[in-house]
């Protein structure tokens, strides 16, 4: 009956590996944890059962890319009931859609959002079918990008009985996967941990005396060999630089980072997508859930924090299962950049008690934000933890966060420097077993990085339109 239901609203004649576990079980009435590498169909296990189930499905992103991007997909398989509830819409708009929620079979939304209150009134008087936790990482207090409301999905009153509730993920420690059961409630879910290891990604690293010989390292390799790619930078101001040579030399890329305004963030993602980029020199804030399938290298200047970031950057490549190269790039001392950019946005033990000293001298702790005495990070960490508990264990909490970071940021370096195999010791972290020794599949196993690359063509050009124009058409279908 399911490969029927496939073929007939979605024209697959088979199940890719773990889908059909997955759904199943959802129809089952069971929550369930499912981890499949990018590029392995994890929109499907909850977009099949949509068609299948009598009741909506409500889908929590942490992106307005990642949410538009699915939505958008969607509606080119010509679904009509399906929506984002972002920031997008205007409040007209917004009140608009809540008053005919119940109308839609798929509701996207953020975490920040389903919050407002509002928002939260409107799907608590909702029978769902099925509630989807996407990037489901994204919850674990020691992910990469700590979002307190995520922490409070289980706080929603679902109606009676609540609804199975799907987490999906490309990647998970044991302890993220713990973290996720604990704050989405989920009970006795099933779990479905597909390998992680991407054979068709090759892995290298390229190791530099001085940090100023990666630039020049990067700009001649970029400059000779074949895109599409993506180069990572720890920076804004370091993806600015590198962009503005590579355009220099007549390769056609552009920057991408939180520091750009959404719609200019969306025209150049889409600009990617459609082939007219060459390259994305971004932060981390580029790439979840942006589906590109012949990304052919990941280049990462700047050493990751923790080896979840490097799984899940890495993995944006050869999502088409033809050969992708991920490469690193290291410099002594990278590690210190790192550490700094890991715990940066963390507050310290002194924003402890300039909060609590706001709160009982009747002042707004807001102001910690306006005089810049703490990052917006930093303060969403403590307002949503000082309502949890008292300030002291709050402290011992934030040194434990501390010292989670650092000790990620040593098993990054850690990969790096060892001289064993990449890809065992990657799959490892994840605690798994590398099934099969792939030959020279890493830097440490003999791979050489000239014998997996195409030569660049020469001349490429792109061809862009008003910007505003084609962002109003690629948004809302507007002439």
């Amino acid at each position: 009956m399911l490969e029927s239901m496939l073929k007939q609203h979605f024209g697959y004649d088979t199940f890719r590996p773990g889908q059909k576990e997955i759904i199943s079980s959802l129809l089952e009435g069971k929550d369930c944890i499912a981890l499949l590498p990018t590029g392995m169909g994890k929109s499907l296990c909850y977009q099949l059962p949509g068609y299948l189930l009598p009741h909506p499905v409500l889908v929590i992103s942490p992106l307005l890319s990642l949410m538009q991007d699915q939505v958008d997909q969607l509606k080119m398989r010509g679904e009509k009931r399906v929506i984002a509830l972002n920031s997008f819409l205007s409040m007209r708009e917004k009140q608009d859609v809540l008053s005919f929620l119940s109308h839609y079979r798929f509701i996207f939304t953020s975490p920040e959002m389903l919050m407002q209150p509002q928002v939260r009134h409107a799907i608590e008087q909702m029978t769902f079918s099925l509630i989807v936790a996407d990037e489901a990482h994204c919850i674990s207090q020691w992910g990469f990008d700590f979002r307190p409301d995520y922490l409070r999905i289980g706080e929603i009153q679902w109606k009676k009985p609540r609804p199975p509730v799907l987490a999906l993920t490309a990647t998970a420690t044991g302890s993220v996967v713990q973290d996720i059961v604990q704050y989405l409630k989920m009970d006795a879910p099933y779990r479905f941990i597909h390998d992680v290891n991407r054979s068709n990604i090759k892995l290298a690293k390229v190791m530099f005396a001085q940090k100023e010989e990666k630039i020049t390292w990067l700009l001649e390799h970029v400059s000779a060999t074949a895109g599409p790619g993506i180069v990572y930078c720890s920076s804004r101001k370091k993806c600015e630089e590198i962009s503005l040579k590579m355009l220099e030399r007549g390769i056609v890329a552009a920057s991408y980072h939180g520091g750009k305004d959404a719609e200019d963030r969306q025209f150049i993602q889409q600009q990617f997508l459609q082939g007219e980029l060459e390259w994305i020199v971004a932060t981390n804030a580029f790439g979840m859930g942006v589906h590109k399938e012949n990304v052919r290298q990941v280049i990462h200047e700047s050493m990751p924090a923790n080896i979840s970031n490097y799984m899940q950057e890495v993995g944006r490549a050869g999502r088409d299962g033809q050969q992708a190269l991920a490469i690193l790039l290291y410099a002594d001392g990278d590690e210190h950049f790192a550490h700094y950019i890991a715990t940066e946005d963390l507050p310290k033990q002194h924003h402890v008690e300039q909060f609590v000293y706001y709160i009982e001298t009747g002042q707004q702790p807001e102001q910690m934000l306006q005089n810049a005495e703490i990052s917006e990070t930093g303060f969403r960490v403590l307002s949503y933890w000082l309502q949890q508990e008292p300030p002291s264990a709050v402290k011992q909490r934030l040194t434990k966060m501390m010292q989670e970071k650092d000790t990620e940021v040593g098993r990054m370096l850690a990969l790096i420097l060892q001289e064993h195999c990449m890809r065992e010791r990657l799959v490892q972290y994840f605690g798994q077993n590398l099934s099969l020794q792939e030959g020279a599949c890493c830097t440490n196993c003999g791979l050489r990085i000239k014998d997996f690359l195409l030569e660049r063509q020469q001349g490429k050009t792109v061809n862009v339109e008003d910007w505003r124009k084609r962002l109003r058409k690629l948004l809302f279908g507007a002439p």
